[in-house]
């Protein structure tokens, strides 16, 4: 796009006084949409005046999020929303120039050493083992506590650049790599944890109306790989004092998981300062509702 006679003149007026002056501005260059963004980016390089350039921030960020949330809107209506890809939009509030692929690069390389070490006559625990390996000792992925004072433990893009990232970004990870892999694993509604059942390679939850209970191996912990029994995850249930439902044990929805994910890195700005950061991760949540 090339700079046109109204866009110079509306960049000429940046710095007008009048909030309400400002306001039309913002809202004819707001028009113009991505497009407008390096032109942006140009006028803040060549500005002088750091209430231009404050004003200038606003606009790029108001753009990219009008963007974000209609990528989100797209990927919640999809039939099939693609868990990586969900993942990587809410990256996106936080890195909206965020290059993706050397990310599928990153996880083509971590999904090709899994599969170097599977084959059909494995069992699914194997499997597990294998995964566990490869993840948590090979590339040497390690969990932290689940803290809001670290936005980029959620963000898978930053969790393959440090290898740390907490329960949630670790159980995204891991089923990102199990579908990946075709492998029949979901992270499940497990309170206060993100765990991953195994299930019977011929069970899916949308075309069963059986306990799935009853159809799944095991259960993983995203945090260290570590396999538990169903016994193990009754006592748990039973510390926190909750009734196991079928519901529980039921695969999580993508959308479900983007959920639990944006509502979660919303509670990294609670200072006054981000108050505005959090109103908008809130409303990408309510997408997905």
């Amino acid at each position: 796009m090339h700079q046109n006679k109204e866009v110079k003149a509306l960049f000429n007026l940046l710095d007008d006084p009048d909030t309400e002056v400002f306001s039309i501005i913002s809202n004819k260059l707001m028009d113009y949409g991505n497009s407008i963004i390096p032109h942006l980016e140009n006028e803040w390089e060549n500005t002088i005046h750091q209430s231009v350039q404050t004003r200038i921030e606003t606009l790029i960020h108001k753009l990219q999020y009008k963007n974000l949330e209609k990528d989100l809107t797209e990927w919640s209506s999809n039939t099939y929303n693609d868990l990586l890809f969900g993942a990587l939009l809410v990256a996106k509030y936080q890195y909206p120039d965020l290059h993706t692929t050397p990310i599928l690069q990153d996880l083509e390389r971590i999904k090709r050493n899994i599969w170097l070490e599977l084959n059909n006559y494995l069992t699914p625990l194997e499997q597990a083992n294998v995964l566990c390996s490869i993840l948590y000792n090979y590339y040497k992925l390690t969990t932290n506590d689940v803290t809001y004072e670290n936005p980029n433990d959620f963000f898978i893009n930053k969790v393959l650049e440090s290898k740390k990232g907490n329960a949630i970004s670790m159980g995204i990870l891991y089923q990102v790599m199990c579908d990946l892999l075709d492998i029949n694993a979901s992270i499940i509604s497990i309170p206060k944890q993100m765990i991953i059942a195994f299930y019977h390679s011929d069970y899916y939850a949308d075309k069963s109306n059986a306990d799935s209970r009853e159809h799944i191996h095991f259960y993983v912990d995203a945090v260290n790989g570590q396999a538990y029994s169903y016994a193990d995850i009754h006592k748990y249930f039973k510390r926190i004092n909750v009734q196991p439902t079928v519901e529980h044990f039921k695969p999580l929805s993508h959308k479900r998981i983007i959920k639990i994910l944006l509502e979660e890195v919303g509670k990294c700005f609670y200072s006054q300062q981000a108050e505005d950061k959090q109103e908008e991760i809130v409303a990408l949540a309510k997408i997905l509702e």
